[in-house]
């Protein structure tokens, strides 16, 4: 019996036809208008002529020509590269510890290191800014001990700028490579050490190897991240550290120089490509997933080379456990792992909550301890209607960014998650773009842009900036709970007559509510604690909280800050526990 099939459609009706796939075409649309064709429209200004528009590239040879821009650019990779290095360093033992507890205890501890994460730059720079300062914590420990004569020069200087921005990307690093380390199974090492390879081999042999992808991911969001930084540079570094990010903030707010401030995100959005693409062919990551390419190739080699490098670690790291097993024991040694993590979280959560004294002092100037405690500050804070206006403006702009992302991000999800086709690899990677494309380069695109329809100034500019930045945040929230949905009570809904939406909001939204509300949630915070938008697009009237942090810290540092800081801290914290709760029960 001869089968029959029914004759193929055209194109143009495959696509046109209704598919859960075009529930993401909001989604498309707003990142095509307001992230796309500004990051584009930004970089073809760095090859205009600004007087005549025809193409050119003076502005490169300019660069090119000047030593203080190639220094700035040398200044930029690295610190990037060693912010990188030393948060995969130090974050590395943390994931691994993280990933060997229990679940449930292993839940708690990682809110340890999600506070950090989500707490803002400002108040973590602002921390660091009074634990580092000269009549800081640390110099004020040291000259009131006798240890010290005089104050160290702890900041503004190189070393200021690798502590604020490695303890900003160490919850980064340690968020991305959990997940990976999460998934060895731990009995490979146990038979690598019945087979009589040490601990220490079979550590790095075996288990390191197979943490590799999570490793790479982990830098390579670290130093591309890192590109874009100018809050820590900026209040905890000097002349010499000037980053690129700064260098841009410049040409376009005070020389309005669109051209060279396009050369300049041009070269940081190809310096992030690159290393993307370098990260790729040398590791095979072509993801963030975790998940390598699996090509050989010209790579044949550099894997050899790093298992020789592998087995000489192993033995030199073997010898080593052998002379720290003898001077302390094995009882002691076995405790080494739980006492570094337990300073590597110290060392993310204290320089925050040392803030939340200060913001209680009596004094007129930042102290630690403080002199007395008094409520003044806060009391400052609430009766200023400066500070009241920039804050009651935070929440509404976060209130609405958050429920825009979470509509957006929602349906984009719904829509990967309801259809099987080769476009969704494309459209994953477009809702990630924006938290690849370093902020500073997304600002300032989108800046041009508003400036010529006129929403700079404006709450809507805001909303739409900053949904954004946080739509892949509500995208892969809402993504990983749909990935554990039981579809088939869709499937029922339907024979029992109900309809697409009547399902989507009769059955879907209700049992997937709990990852909802930790999407908002988190669009919330990331829209909250923003400062890079607002510092171009909210103009001097409309003014956010995070910005005018930021005005104040720039002109002088005061206890009404340290109330502030109190404040978002403790708002952010809530909202995250929050969030956390509400996804996990899911």
């Amino acid at each position: 019996m001869t089968a029959i099939t029914a004759p193929a459609l055209p194109l143009r009706q495959r696509l046109l036809r209704p598919n859960a796939l075009w529930l993401a075409a909001p989604g498309i649309a707003f990142l095509a208008i307001f992230f796309l064709f500004p990051v584009l429209r930004l970089l073809s200004l760095s090859v205009q002529d600004p007087a005549s528009g025809a193409l050119s590239v003076a502005t490169y040879a300019r660069i090119a020509n000047t030593d203080v821009y190639l220094q700035v650019l040398g200044i930029t990779f690295k610190i990037a590269a060693n912010t990188a290095l030393f948060s995969i360093l130090l974050g590395y033992p943390l994931a691994y510890w993280l990933a060997g507890l229990k679940d449930g205890l292993r839940e708690r501890m990682v809110l340890l290191v999600m506070v950090p994460f989500w707490t803002s730059y400002l108040v973590k720079t602002f921390a660091w800014m009074v634990v580092l300062g000269r009549t800081g914590v640390i110099n004020s420990m040291l000259t009131g001990s006798g240890l010290a004569s005089q104050p160290l020069p702890l900041a503004y200087n190189e070393f200021g700028v690798m502590v604020g921005m490695v303890h900003a990307m160490v919850p980064l690093a340690v968020l991305t490579m959990l997940p990976v380390m999460i998934g060895i199974d731990r009995r490979l090492i146990q038979a690598a050490q019945a087979l009589g390879a040490a601990p220490a081999q079979s550590f790095w042999l075996v288990y390191f190897k197979l943490s590799l992808p999570g490793v790479t991911a982990g830098g390579l969001l670290v130093f591309i991240s890192s590109l874009g930084f100018f809050i820590v540079p900026a209040l905890l570094g000097g002349r010499r550290e000037t980053m690129l990010a700064q260098l841009i903030i410049t040409q376009v707010q005070e020389l309005l120089n669109w051209a060279f401030a396009g050369a300049l995100a041009a070269m940081m959005l190809v310096a992030a490509l690159v290393t993307v693409w370098i990260y790729d062919r040398l590791f095979g990551l072509s993801s963030l997933s975790g998940e390598t390419s699996g090509q050989e190739g010209g790579t044949g080699r550099l894997r050899l080379l790093g298992l020789s490098i592998l087995r000489v670690v192993a033995k030199a790291s073997a010898l080593l456990a052998d002379v720290v097993r003898r001077v302390i024991g094995t009882r002691g040694t076995s405790k080494l792992l739980s006492i570094y993590c337990t300073l590597a979280l110290m060392f993310l959560v204290l320089p925050t909550l040392l803030v939340i004294p200060i913001g209680f002092t009596s004094s007129q100037f930042l102290e630690f301890p403080p002199p007395g405690y008094s409520l003044q500050w806060f009391e400052t804070y609430f009766s200023s209607p400066v500070w009241l206006s920039a804050t009651l403006r935070s929440f509404g702009v976060a209130a609405a960014t958050a429920i825009c992302a979470t509509v957006i991000g929602g349906l984009a999800a719904l829509a990967l998650a309801r259809s099987n086709t080769r476009w969704g690899g494309l459209v994953f990677a477009a809702f990630l773009a924006p938290m690849i494309v370093p902020r500073i380069i997304i600002a300032v695109g989108l800046f041009y842009l508003f400036a010529q329809i006129g929403l700079i100034a404006t709450d809507l500019g805001l909303v739409i900036g900053h949904t954004v930045l946080a739509l892949p945040f509500a995208f892969v929230t809402i993504t990983a709970i749909l990935k554990n949905y039981d579809w088939r009570l869709d499937q029922a809904a339907a024979v029992l007559g109900a309809n697409r939406v009547k399902t989507l909001f009769l059955v879907t939204v209700p049992l997937v509510k709990g990852g909802l509300v930790a999407a908002f949630l988190f669009a919330f915070i990331t829209s909250f604690d923003e400062l890079t938008i607002a510092i171009f697009v909210s103009g001097g009237i409309k003014t956010t909280l995070p910005k005018q942090m930021w005005d104040d810290m720039i002109l002088q540092l005061n206890p009404t800050l340290a109330a502030v800081s109190v404040v978002v801290f403790v708002i952010v914290t809530v909202l995250l526990l929050l969030a956390e709760r509400f996804r996990r029960t899911t």
